[in-house]
This record gives C-alpha cells, structure tokens and sequence, in this order.
C-alpha cells in the first residue's frame, strides 16, 4: 500500500442490481457477487484504491446492499478503518423533491453532491463496483493533471463482438476525445469506456447541476454527461489501460472469468505480493481432501472438504464434495454441500445450497436456451439460487435456472430438460 494521496477523492458505484447475472444478482448487488472462490468482484476495486494510495473512499449502494455493507464494514481488511478519510458506505434512500430512486449514474453521484463539494480535494475518480481487474490509478490521475483535463476516461481495446455492450471512445493524435457513443447497436470502433473517469471536481459539479436540470436526460454519464462535456469542446481526454479488465456483466462472462484463473500463466495473477487484493475473510480450516479425492486444475478454497473428484472448478470455502461426487467446469460457493455420487458438469451454484446424492446437475446437450433467459443461459451453464435444497436423484439439464430456496416439493418430477426454469411461486398481497 502506498503512501494516501489526499488530493483525490474516490466514488465506487456499487448500486449494480437486476437480472446482469440471472439469479446470481437476484438477491445481491453485482459487486457482492462472490469471484475466484474467497473474493467478492468490489474487492478488487477496493483494493484497487488502497494500493495506488486512494484512501478517501465513498461506495455508493442502491440495489440490495445489506450483503455489501456486511461485507465492506469498516473497512478494516483494506486497511480503511480510519479517522480521516476511509471508506463510507452510503445507502440508498427517497429525498425531497428528486423522488424515487437512483435514476442513472449520475444520478446516483448527483444525490451526494453536498458531501462532495465538502471533500477537500482537486479532482474525483469514479469508479464502477462491478469490474475485476488490478491497475494503478495513479498514472491515470498524473496524466489527467498534466492536461489540465476536465475528465479523463480510461478506455481499453477490445474486439469489436464484445465492444457493443460499452461506451465507444473516438480520440484524437493527442488523446483528446472526439466522440463517446454509449453502447452503440454497430460500434464503429473498438476503444471502449471501462467505467473508471476522473474529474476536475468543479467541472463535476457544474455538469452535474446542470444535468439534473435537464427532464429529457437519463441522468447517465455513459448516454448523457460525458457525449455532451465532447459535444461541448470541454477537455476530455483518454487514458489507455494496457493490463487485464473484465466486466464479468453476464453469466458467460463470469463463468468464463473464473475459469480463466485455472490457467497455467493466468492474465489476473492472484498471487502477487506486489499487488494484494484484500477482502473479509471469516477465519475456517485449511482444505482437506480424502484418500479417495482427486483434484485436477482446480481453486480449492480454505474449509472446503473433499471426498470425490473435482476437475477444473473453482470452489468457494466451505464447499463439501461428497464420496463418489465429480465437479466438473463449475463454480461452487460458500457452504454448498455436493451429495454422494452426484456429478455437477458446467455449473454454477450459489451458496448454501445442497446437492442430494445420486443426482445429475448439468445433462444432455447445450442446445436449447433457457425459456425466460434465452440471451443470457445459452451456452450450457446451469444456474442454481442460493438455500436451494435438491432431491436425491433428481436431474438437471443444462441451460437451467434454479431459483433461491426451491426445494424438493417446487419439482414436478426428478427429471428437468435442457432450458427449463424453477423458482417459488409468486405470493400475491
């Protein structure tokens, strides 16, 4: 960790919530959302922030946020707990005339405003609580300085498939932006916005005062502050991050992040001293692994007991795979108990969910897409909500979705083709 910069207020967006990651963000922010068996995705942002020396820090909730404040606390883990500066964790609530909730980005920011203008520092870096990367803001906020910018937006290559789903950046010989499309239908490049900006903070607050004024906008700095700050000739410049970044804003995307560190030379090195990424951690025993267990290319986390086969699967602590059970390609978290001789093959699994023996998660082909989430459980994963509890013998095609707290008497039958959903019946009022 390095020395804190306190020229530098930081805002974390951490209010991700919906469908992004099916019944994984159903009942959790996006940012709480468990990564790589032990972590949660915001830790990375946070630690993030401790090691390029960020220590004045306000996380912005709005979806759920009972997991993320539980598990931010103090900040004592990212070395945030402290007199001056630290991290605060604002919750969501309805004030005066603005009614409702967050209604964009800027929005979100906007409602804070008071607090902002009170925090004694040149320029504000805003960050997004949902990415899972490790970089060095410190070059980026230099930069930002040296050219005297009124926002600099950090952008990444990618291919041009992948880009659409993100801002476009157009820039000039110098970096100057030219041009920011939000999520365009046909990218007309692959430069693309990763959510990280830093301001001048007058010009912030100017921009967003005047935003809030306007009825036609969506309150977003993506579709609205930063296209109108181009439009307008103010100096907005570009910043290229060369490492590794992912938004892991889809169930493929998550899965594929994860299977990723399974890799011999991994592009996100975990193990690094040099850049440590913290996060709360409760206290278990080491792992343990029976006579009769085999693990393959697999991230075992600590608590985790094993007894049958695990193959290339990252699993969460407190993860027990029964006698004769197999993990194969899935993500198991925190407490989930496989039951014995049950194969669970391309799947993720939420926590404390339990697996009855002799059953089958994840059979038959991939080729049906799931019935209410055709666009996001295509590719084969199998979902499965948090508390679910699932029969012995029961078997699960793949492309399902099981939802939190389904158990035996939700099922029809022990048997569910490839795209079927289950979850509780709704209650009426």
């Amino acid at each position: 960790m390095r020395r804190p910069n306190e020229e530098v207020a930081t805002i974390i967006l951490a209010g991700g919530g919906g469908d992004r990651l099916s019944i994984l963000s159903e009942q959790r922010a996006v940012p709480s959302v468990p990564f790589a068996g032990k972590y949660r995705i915001i830790d990375f942002t946070l630690s993030n922030c401790v090691n390029s020396g960020l220590y004045n820090i306000l996380v912005l909730t709005q979806y759920r946020p009972l997991s993320l404040r539980d598990h931010i606390g103090n900040g004592r883990p990212w070395d945030l707990d402290r007199l001056h500066g630290g991290v605060t964790v604002v919750s969501p609530y309805l004030r005066g005339k603005q009614g409702g909730w967050e209604r964009g980005t800027a929005d979100a920011v906007y409602r804070n405003i008071e607090q902002i203008t009170e925090i004694p520092a040149d320029n504000v870096l805003i960050l997004g609580g949902d990415h899972i990367y490790k970089m060095d803001y410190q070059p980026m906020l230099r930069l930002h300085r040296e050219r005297e910018a009124d926002v600099t937006i950090g952008v990444i290559q990618m291919s041009l498939e992948d880009s659409q789903r993100f801002g476009i950046v157009q820039t000039d010989e110098t970096g100057r932006v030219v041009q920011f499309q939000e999520k365009p239908e046909r990218p007309e490049g692959n430069l693309v916005s990763m959510g990280i900006y830093v301001f001048n903070k007058e010009a912030l607050i100017d921009r967003l005062l005047e935003d809030s004024e306007n009825p036609q906008s969506r309150h977003d700095f993506g579709r609205n502050i930063l296209p109108k700050m181009v439009e307008r000739g103010d100096r907005v410049y570009s910043y290229t991050y060369k490492g590794y970044w992912q938004d892991a804003g889809t169930v493929q995307a998550y899965w594929n992040a994860n299977m990723a560190l399974l890799e011999d030379q991994p592009e996100l090195d975990l193990y690094s001293r040099d850049w440590v990424i913290y996060t709360r951690s409760e206290e278990r025993p080491p792992a343990i692994l029976s006579a009769e267990a085999k693990v393959e290319r697999s991230m075992i986390s600590h608590g985790c007991q094993i007894k049958g086969r695990v193959e290339h699967s990252v699993l969460s602590p407190g993860v027990v795979v029964e006698e004769g059970a197999v993990v194969r390609d899935s993500i198991i978290m925190l407490n989930t108990v496989i039951g014995k001789n049950s194969v669970v093959d391309r799947a993720i699994i939420d926590k404390n969910v339990t697996i009855g023996p002799d059953s089958i998660i994840g059979q038959g082909d991939s080729s049906t897409p799931n019935q209410d989430e055709p666009d996001n459980l295509m590719s084969g994963i199998t979902v499965i909500g948090k508390r679910a509890e699932l029969p012995a013998g029961i078997k699960i095609g793949r492309n399902c979705k099981i939802g939190p707290e389904v158990t035996a008497k939700h099922f029809s039958s022990l048997e569910l083709a490839e795209g079927e959903t289950v979850e509780l019946p709704e209650v009426n009022d």
